[in-house]
């Protein structure tokens, strides 16, 4: 299986009932270059406190909390430069002005990728990890219930699934962050999803390219997937990502869902007339 990179056997391989993705980098690529934007702006900010160093520690700084914490909530990253800000004796705004700020800085960025998705200018598989849509199809037709859970905030997730989409193959539902941040995490879908659906922990398998995910669905016991994807070439393995991924727990790593007949046979042990054609 030459794209699977296999870090554990999959001790119960085909038993899953629900399939839990994250969004961003996972599935779509419609915010690549995120960290370009958020990364400067909380430079920016921290460099303005009466006690900041030589921008290059600042940099270390910064790109240490954010990389740490992607994958939860972007308000949690604003809480923390709020920390910092405060830790250089200066005056934090509240986190959700941050945050704000950086969605319109965003927004600058990836307005013109989310506009041409509305006008149909834009092949929605341009904007997504290689075979998304053909996986997606895949496991719906298999009878599993699908669930979409993302640090970024709700609204977004939903606009801009459904702009690639994917929207529709979510029969379990698609949930994001919220401004009162302590009414989501992704432990809290995934202890949702094992307890309306009467599932056990390892009926649960999970996709995801950040440690958030990859961690919570090990926590519960199922099955997760690091997709290390290389989001601005679209083809091969990130090695940040890999490493992080492998950090938190991911059973195997794998680019993109190119090779969708190889991937689905690694899960559920399907061989021959069972498997579907590469993507």
């Amino acid at each position: 299986m030459n794209d699977i990179e296999v870090i554990r056997p999959l001790q119960r391989a085909g038993v899953y009932k629900a399939v839990l993705f994250d969004f961003d980098g996972t599935i779509s690529l419609i915010r690549e270059g995120w960290q370009g934007i958020m990364i400067p702006y909380f430079i920016e900010e921290l460099m303005q406190t009466p006690g900041a160093e030589e921008e290059s520690a600042i940099r270390q700084t910064v790109v240490q909390f954010v990389e740490k914490l992607t994958g939860k909530q972007t308000i949690y990253q604003c809480i923390e430069l709020a920390e910092q800000i405060k830790r250089r004796g200066g005056t934090p705004k509240d986190p959700l002005e941050y945050k704000h700020e950086y969605h319109r800085r965003l927004w600058e960025r990836i307005k013109s990728r989310v506009e041409a998705l509305e006008n149909k200018n834009a092949d929605p598989r341009d904007m997504v990890v290689p075979g998304s849509h053909e996986l997606l199809d895949a496991l719906r037709q298999m009878g599993l219930t699908l669930i979409l859970a993302s640090g970024t905030d709700e609204h977004y997730v939903i606009h801009e699934a459904r702009c690639l989409g994917v929207a529709e193959y979510f029969n379990g539902g698609i949930f994001g962050a919220q401004d009162q941040y302590r009414n989501f995490s992704k432990a809290m879908v995934i202890e949702r999803i094992i307890r309306t659906q009467g599932l056990q922990g390892h009926e649960l398998l999970g996709f995801g390219d950040g440690y958030v995910e990859i961690e919570n669905v090990k926590a519960v016991g199922g099955t997760a997937i690091g997709v290390a994807s290389d989001e601005a070439r679209r083809e091969g393995v990130d090695p940040w990502k890999r490493s992080r991924l492998i950090e938190a727990g991911a059973d195997a790593i794998i680019p993109d869902y190119r090779r969708l007949n190889e991937l689905l046979a690694f899960l559920f042990e399907r061989r021959g007339s069972d498997a579907v054609s590469d993507v």
